[in-house]
């Protein structure tokens, strides 16, 4: 065991179950994110179902992880689907990901591992498989980058945040967007350091601010606020619970990129963010993942005082 750890070779147990669409795999994923240390899904059988795989170090309770898909699925009105859950040999994982990790371009944003070369006439962006959420092969990513480089051709230069930042790649492409300084935040400290780690990678680590928060109410924010742009890839109901903290920090007439939640979600996210003077301006839809694009209100302008006689 002391050998493997010391190759890099990592042993692992994963949780594996099927579903028949994305909303279903979109759900069994929210209902282990909080048990394992990744999840991921994937198209099978020419896209007829879905394989959702968590994985974590240490071997999982299966009456813990059933429950947790149990009570999701009450709520769908069905039964979970069966759960596997297996002792996989040490390997080096991460390697692994690494390079099956394919590039990506969206827009004007190449996003690659260390074993892909960049690519020219492209904004290049850095980022290996790692302990942080956000390579950019997930949808919600690729709508965040997409919302990000439709916003870019219109808006020269912007004050960003990014919250939830996780391995960073949302605000490293803000930042070599606009070369101005980008704020980042995210509640795990290990997405804080892969994060940072990710910022000097790619050069911009002078532009890069990135601390842990728990969210929007943080003294660093309140300091440097209002953004012009705010983007949010977290999950539907943290979005929703957060709708007026954003607002707080968003400028009037600014725009928040909001990402994380499935096509079901959208009306439960967009109400929280209507409530709080939010409008949406553009909507992107990859694999049954949503990606919104609200704007606040600009403050009403008040008619000059007339003086009595």
């Amino acid at each position: 065991m002391a050998d493997s750890a010391a190759k890099g070779q990592v042993p692992l147990w994963s949780a594996v179950l099927v579903t028949d669409d994305a909303d279903a795999a979109g759900a069994a994923m929210l209902a282990l994110d909080p048990l394992f240390t990744s999840v991921s899904a994937f198209e099978i059988d020419d896209g007829k179902a879905w394989r959702v795989e968590g994985l974590t170090p240490a071997r999982p309770d299966r009456a813990l992880v059933e429950a947790a898909l149990e009570l999701v699925w009450r709520g769908r009105g069905t039964t979970a689907p069966a759960l596997v859950i297996d002792r996989l040999p040490p390997q080096d994982w991460l390697r692994e990901n690494q390079a099956s990790f394919q590039p990506i371009s969206v827009g004007r944003y190449f996003v690659h591992g260390s074993h892909v070369a960049a690519k020219a006439a492209r904004i290049d962006l850095l980022i290996d498989a790692a302990t942080a959420f956000g390579t950019g092969e997930h949808a919600t990513t690729r709508g965040c980058l997409m919302a990000l480089d439709r916003w870019a051709r219109r808006h020269p230069r912007r004050r960003v945040l990014d919250m939830g930042t996780g391995t960073g790649v949302l605000a490293i492409a803000a930042a070599k967007t606009w070369r101005r300084k980008v704020m980042a935040r995210d509640i795990d400290p290990e997405s804080v350091r892969v994060a940072r780690h990710n910022a000097r990678r790619n050069g911009v680590a002078a532009l890069f601010d990135v601390r842990r928060s728990t969210g929007y109410r943080d003294p660093g924010l309140d300091r440097a606020a209002p953004f012009d742009l705010v983007l949010a890839n977290i999950l539907a109901r943290p979005l929703a619970l957060m709708a007026r903290d954003l607002r707080r920090v968003l400028a009037p007439g600014g725009v928040a990129v909001l990402s994380g939640l499935l096509a079901r979600h959208e009306t439960f996210v967009l109400a929280a963010h209507r409530r709080h003077g939010m409008v949406v301006r553009h909507r992107i839809a990859i694999d049954g993942w949503h990606t919104l694009i609200v704007a606040r209100r600009p403050s009403p302008t008040r008619p000059p005082s007339r003086k009595r006689a």
